[in-house]
């Protein structure tokens, strides 16, 4: 059984070890307008109502080496248009900003990362009308160069005013410690389809609604890595948005059924995958 096609992603929450150095970068550098503080947790929307990031400090927050454990390869921040992604390009030319970029064919994607070394994704979609299918049904991807003279083209000098109203998570891709695992349970239990399996990359895409990925995942940590621990930067968890209450119920019944282990906390769900991340469901 799948999960409901209009399915999305909601907050993603990290762990940083200076709340204040990366409630500074997020907002000058990545451009969150609204950062609500609590204590040591940091809220970050660019619409009131609707948090995409939280940051909480961890008291003597490790750095892992890169790719040592299961855990966060990188949020994706889906932009509403390619204007946009244009304007943020201008901004981190202008901050003097490292970034590496790729068209994916189905998207356009800059990547960079936050002080603590987690890893970020500013993209936009190409139109659905764009994305071809492989012949076993996959959705056709590359890491293509961007052509950067048509993507400047889109925005005005220098027009940047922070993070798009429409800004959304787009997916999170991760590190897993087994690829064929990790995909029997976000597709057999939790009903995600597999929409890219690209095993010369050691990696694996999977979504509802037939989107190019919510979820990525990869092996390239290596096999059987452990998961992070909560006591390193690094994500502690991802929020799925669930449409209604009928399909908290299939997800229950399907975690039942399972007898895979999940938490009940009012209306949200938890679970921990099986490479040791949790999952918050709402």
């Amino acid at each position: 059984m799948s999960i409901h096609s209009d399915t999305s992603l909601g907050h993603v929450r990290l762990r940083v070890s200076n709340l204040e150095q990366s409630i500074q970068f997020y907002k000058e550098v990545i451009g969150f307008p609204i950062a609500q503080i609590e204590g040591k947790v940091a809220y970050l929307k660019v619409e009131e109502e609707k948090t995409l990031l939280v940051l909480e400090e961890i008291p003597n927050a490790a750095r892992l080496p890169e790719r040592s454990a299961a855990g966060l390869y990188h949020v994706a921040i889906l932009l509403p248009d390619r204007p946009s992604l244009a304007s943020i390009l201008y901004h981190f030319a202008d901050k003097h900003i490292q970034i590496g970029q790729a068209d994916h064919l189905v998207s356009e994607a800059l990547y960079l990362a936050d002080p603590d070394g987690n890893g970020l994704e500013i993209y936009r979609d190409r139109d659905r009308s764009e994305w071809e299918l492989e012949q076993n049904g996959d959705y056709k991807m590359a890491s293509d160069p961007i052509n950067i003279e048509s993507l400047i083209q889109e925005a005005e000098e220098h027009s940047w005013k922070g993070l798009p109203q429409g800004t959304v998570i787009g997916h999170v891709h991760m590190h897993v410690s087994d690829l064929d695992e990790t995909e029997a349970f976000y597709r057999d239990i939790i009903g995600f389809e597999t929409v890219g399996d690209y095993r010369a990359m050691r990696a694996k895409f999977m979504a509802a609604g037939r989107y190019h990925h919510h979820l990525g995942f990869n092996i390239w940590a290596g096999k059987g890595v452990p998961p992070t621990p909560e006591t390193a930067v690094g994500m502690s968890y991802f929020t799925v948005k669930l449409v209604d209450n009928e399909e908290r119920e299939k997800l229950l019944e399907r975690l039942q059924k399972a007898n895979y282990p999940f938490k009940e906390e009012s209306s949200i769900i938890w679970v921990v995958d099986p490479a040791g991340m949790n999952v918050r469901f709402e």
